[in-house]
């Protein structure tokens, strides 16, 4: 009978580029305010990366914090799994991130479940360590969508940041800290948010032709993603609180996608969990997509808000539509 591994979070790291754009700078070129914004979204900034900053630099600063931490060599990785829409090269960065940090023993890859990705992410690094195929793992959620922003739809454009976090997870033969999951999709909504492919015809001769072109800037249906994520989201962390065995009264933090405050807000209250357990950054940084949950995750626990042996709840939901959960509790 297969000995099932017990797995800790050991190590978080993050990264965010230099230049922070506020949003009364984006009144200078988008029919906006401070006021609109943050009123209806709780953002008042957020961080913007040049274009000679690339994805991987910044996965990779992340990623070398969260060995960090952990006091895990690079050459002691196995596995590394980046959670992105937004790669530099659509085949796939996790390579790249692995040469840069001289993980040569690691495998690496891709995964794409937009804002939900680091949670998905987490699931996957889970069952690799918990059957015995890898013992350490560095997950990494990392998205720079300021280059698919059209900067001119004022209710797009004023929400998207760019970054990346990062953890460690390895196997641990003290005790199981991964305690719960939960994961879903439903593609029948799949137009409510999308940064889709449009293909040109291109005719290479009589009777063949192809499709080329290139990808549209975000589209989102923000009603219809609201009301989906307050109804769906509170729910699937009931779920993986109950594949737990804990309630919703033994968590300490809740740490939701950064997406919108009225979302925190919103879903903390169906939960009936205090604000003062929300974990919360977006201000700082808007929706950074695959990030925003490691980049809180690691603030939180930098700053000694988010100790060891603390139970956290943590959830994504976006594109696809997908939306999951994942409890687990932080540290060895």
């Amino acid at each position: 009978m297969l000995q099932l591994s017990g797995i800790a979070i050991t190590g978080s790291g993050s990264a965010v580029p230099s230049v922070c754009v506020k949003n009364e700078d984006l009144s200078q070129f988008v029919e906006t305010s401070d006021e609109w914004i943050a009123s209806r979204t709780g953002i008042r900034q957020r961080r913007l990366a040049p274009p000679d900053q690339s994805l991987c630099s910044l996965a990779t600063e992340a990623s070398r914090r969260a060995l960090d931490m952990a006091g895990v060599a690079a050459s002691e990785v196995d596995l590394i799994i980046l959670a992105t829409s937004s790669p530099d090269d659509l085949f796939g960065s996790a390579s790249q991130i692995q040469a840069a940090l001289g993980a040569t023993q690691a495998a690496a890859f891709d995964l794409t479940a937009a804002c939900s990705g680091f949670v998905f992410g987490m699931v996957t690094a889970a069952q690799y360590i918990r059957t015995g195929a890898y013992q350490t793992v560095l997950l990494i959620g990392a998205d720079v969508l300021s280059r698919w922003v059209d900067w001119t739809d004022r209710r797009t454009c004023v929400l998207f940041g760019d970054g990346a976090g990062a953890i460690v997870m390895q196997s641990n033969s003290a005790g199981d800290h991964f305690l719960g999951f939960e994961m879903r999709s439903d593609g029948t909504q799949h137009d409510c948010l999308t940064l889709a492919f449009q293909p040109t015809p291109h005719e290479l001769m009589a009777g063949l032709t192809v499709g080329q072109g290139q990808f549209q800037p975000i589209y989102m249906n923000g009603q219809e993603v609201y009301r989906f994520v307050v109804k769906k989201v509170p729910e699937v962390i009931e779920k993986a609180l109950f594949r737990s065995n804990l309630t919703v009264e033994q968590i300490d933090w809740l740490l939701l996608h950064q997406a919108n405050q009225r979302i925190l807000d919103a879903v903390a209250q169906r939960l009936g969990i205090p604000d003062h357990k929300v974990l919360s950054n977006m201000a700082q940084y808007g929706n950074t997509d695959a990030a925003s949950i490691p980049i809180a995750l690691d603030e939180s626990v930098r700053s000694g808000q988010v100790k060891p042996g603390d139970v956290i709840a943590s959830a994504g939901f976006g594109a696809g539509l997908t939306w999951g959960a994942a409890i687990f509790r932080w540290g060895r």
